[in-house]
């Protein structure tokens, strides 16, 4: 196949329908989603080509297909026996409300099997890959067993790729074992899976020293609608940014991460990554459609996005106390 820029892991993808308000009357919208979409689409806005790794199954997968390639992915699946999720959501108040939610089928073990090998073949044609989660939705959360993610992050590393995980829980351990380029988590994250004790800036460097230790070169922490927190060697950044007026808050993490792949995927250096995917996320929670923007209001912002060693602005710990001096203080506490 042709050399591509990212290979991107997403196993579940999910058919979404949403009900919006249109001059007061019904608008209905058919996507695809889960988190490795939204992190390809916002990948081909900033022009990196994509191959999105994933099993697609039934009525849903055969729609899926269509709507994905139609984004401009190229689509290497696994053709499964069950079916892919959907749920239907209604916006016409303002906020999501669930109307209906059909999980996707579990994997069996030849289609896991199967989707390793697709992955890996697409890997090493792409400068860099990217694993997400599977789909939020049911069985699709038991699809893909954590140390499937293990192995295939080892393997990875073992042939040179850069990797990028935006996973949580048990495939987050997994993936640390065999070692990552970078690895983003959101404080909820850290804090439901018992790595930090607080959402307290403290509690969070010590836990960003923590993944690093266990096998993660550079560490992203998103906080909501805090800046960023982002470790690279010794140094704990603050990554600051304009607060836009948010439409949708969903799918700024994976924009964000979308934008720092694709840096990383051209030979970028980490700071220029984490620049390009804060104005990514940035971007996005102004708009409706999740994993969408426009890059050259997202280059535009890049310009606006400055990463801080933590404590130049900071009121508490001095200029002078290191990060790491931080990360053992809080091991004291």
């Amino acid at each position: 196949m042709a050399h591509c820029d990212v290979a991107l892991f997403a196993p579940s993808p999910v058919l979404t329908l949403t009900v919006e308000d249109q001059a007061g009357r019904p608008d209905i919208h058919v996507h695809a989603g889960s988190q490795g979409v939204w992190q390809a689409r916002m990948l081909v806005t900033l022009g990196a080509s994509v191959t999105m790794c994933c099993v697609l199954a039934g009525e849903t997968g055969m729609v899926l297909r269509h709507l994905i390639e139609d984004e401009g992915i190229v689509v290497k699946a696994v053709e499964g026996t069950g079916r892919n999720g959907a749920y239907i959501h209604d916006r016409r108040g303002g906020e999501r409300v669930e109307v209906a939610e059909a999980p996707s089928d579990p994997l069996t073990r030849h289609e896991l099997d199967e989707l390793y090998g697709l992955t890996l073949s697409a890997a090493l044609d792409a400068g860099a890959v990217l694993l997400s989660g599977p789909s939020d939705n049911g069985a699709a959360q038991d699809a893909v067993p954590a140390d499937a993610y293990r192995r295939l992050a080892a393997d990875l590393r073992t042939v040179g790729k850069p990797v990028v995980a935006d996973l949580a829980g048990d495939r987050l351990t997994a993936v640390l074992e065999s070692g990552l380029t970078v690895v983003k988590v959101s404080h909820e994250e850290l804090l439901a899976d018992g790595r930090a004790a607080s959402d307290d800036q403290n509690s969070l460097v010590k836990a960003m020293y923590e993944l690093r230790e266990q096998g993660a070169d550079h560490v992203i922490v998103t906080r909501g609608d805090q800046p960023l927190l982002f470790l690279t060697g010794d140094t704990v950044s603050v990554v600051r940014s304009p607060k836009l007026q948010a439409a949708d808050t969903h799918g700024a993490g994976d924009s964000l991460i979308a934008g720092v792949t694709a840096t990383l995927a051209r030979g970028g250096a980490i700071e220029e990554a984490i620049r390009l995917g804060a104005a990514a996320g940035m971007l996005n929670v102004t708009r409706h459609g999740l994993g969408t923007g426009d890059v050259e209001a997202v280059l535009k912002l890049r310009d606006l996005v400055h990463v801080e060693p933590l404590g130049h602005h900071e009121t508490g710990p001095p200029v002078t106390m290191s990060p790491r001096d931080l990360a053992e203080r809080a091991r004291g506490s």
